[in-house]
Parts: C-alpha cells; sequence; structure tokens
C-alpha cells in the first residue's frame, strides 16, 4: 500500500511540475507582455489588425493555410537563418503575437513563412494571381489553387478594374471576367498586414549601413 501511495503521488509530482513548466510559466512570461508605443506613428506595436484583415484572418484558418505556411522568423534553421532567406529583418518574439487571437506560428514549411509577405510582396493583384493559380506567378509551385475565392462572371457594360489579368489556359472565354470574392478580398488583406519589421526591445532592428 505504502508503494502504491509512493507511485500516485510522484506521478502526481511529474504532472504537477509539467503544469507548471508548460502552463504557469508560459502564462506568466506572455501574460505581463504590453504593447509598445510607436514613436513614428503615434500608435503602439505590435499593430491592430483592421478592417478586412480581421475578416482575411478567419478565411486563413478556413483555408488551412497553417498546413503548408509558418508565421514565425526564426533565428536558425536546418538550412540556415530566416533572415539570410529575407523572410525578415530579425527574430519573431512573443510580443509580435499580442493582437492575434490566435496565433497561426505553423511548424510546416512546404510554403514560404508569411511573417512579413505584406513587406515581400505588397501588390494586391500579384496575391489574386497567386491564389487563382499559384504556377502562374511561381514557376514549379506546388500550392493547390484556391480559384474557389474567385467568380467568373459575364462582363456588364466596363470590364472590372479588379478583374484579374489573367492569359492562356487561365483566361476566362470572351466576355467574360474573373474578379475575387469577398473572401478572397479580405485574405488578401490580411496578407498584407503581415509584417514584423518593426523594432521591439527584445527584437531591435539592425539599420542598414549607411542609414541615419
Amino acid at each position: 500500500m505504502h508503494r502504491l501511495s509512493t507511485f500516485l503521488i510522484g506521478i502526481l509530482l511529474v504532472f504537477l511540475t509539467s503544469w507548471v513548466g508548460v502552463v504557469a510559466y508560459s502564462s506568466s512570461r506572455l501574460g505581463h507582455l504590453d504593447p509598445i508605443a510607436d514613436a513614428d506613428t503615434g500608435g503602439s506595436l505590435p499593430p491592430n489588425l483592421q478592417g478586412d484583415a480581421i475578416a482575411g484572418q478567419r478565411v486563413y484558418a478556413a483555408e488551412g493555410c497553417i498546413a503548408c505556411h509558418s508565421q514565425q522568423v526564426r533565428q536558425t534553421s536546418v538550412t540556415g537563418t530566416d533572415i539570410a532567406r529575407g523572410w525578415g529583418v530579425r527574430p519573431s518574439v512573443a510580443r509580435d503575437y499580442l493582437r492575434d487571437s490566435t496565433a497561426f506560428l505553423g511548424s510546416v514549411r512546404l510554403g514560404q513563412d508569411l511573417s512579413n509577405v505584406g513587406v515581400r510582396l505588397p501588390d494586391a493583384k500579384w496575391h489574386y494571381r497567386h491564389l487563382y493559380h499559384p504556377g502562374s506567378v511561381c514557376e514549379g509551385s506546388i500550392m493547390p489553387s484556391f480559384s474557389h475565392l474567385f467568380e467568373v462572371r459575364k462582363i456588364q457594360g466596363q470590364r472590372s478594374d479588379q478583374a484579374l489579368d489573367l492569359t492562356g489556359v487561365d483566361a476566362p472565354k470572351a466576355g467574360c471576367e474573373v474578379v475575387p470574392t469577398a473572401e478572397a478580398k479580405n485574405l488578401v488583406a490580411y496578407l498584407l498586414s503581415l509584417r514584423h519589421d518593426y523594432p521591439l526591445p527584445e527584437a531591435p532592428v539592425k539599420k542598414a549601413a549607411g542609414a541615419k
């Protein structure tokens, strides 16, 4: 009986230690992080998601983008640093995710890390074409098409300024155009909002040579 009690107490201590290390410690560290003032804009960092980007975050989750993309610039990786790849100007830190209702850190990189995709690729039209037919802008891309986020419709009078410029097999039949749905617009707004290029106390950004 004594041995059984000792065994059960040992199991309890193991679980308690794990809980303290994983839950309590993390909560104590992250729970005391606050946004900081942004001297350049008068706002705060990290910035809040605005308007369509908030809805776009939900589209990002619903479409399963986290299955192939991460959102964390790592200090090191198997094949070199993420900063050397051009995926960011500094490593991601916990404060970067204060505003996120869900942090899409990800653990698989079948595609590029998206922490700073809004900085690297700021053209919304590029993202629309990429979503509609990834291979048309990224040769050899294994990303699946998200054409279901677009509408093929007849041109009513004048071609929409939101219509995709498609050629070859992607081009719609004569008299029709391909336009992004609300979901596509929101998703692209979210992607363009992804930028961890601002300095934080625990993650300063090195200035380029010659910069003042």
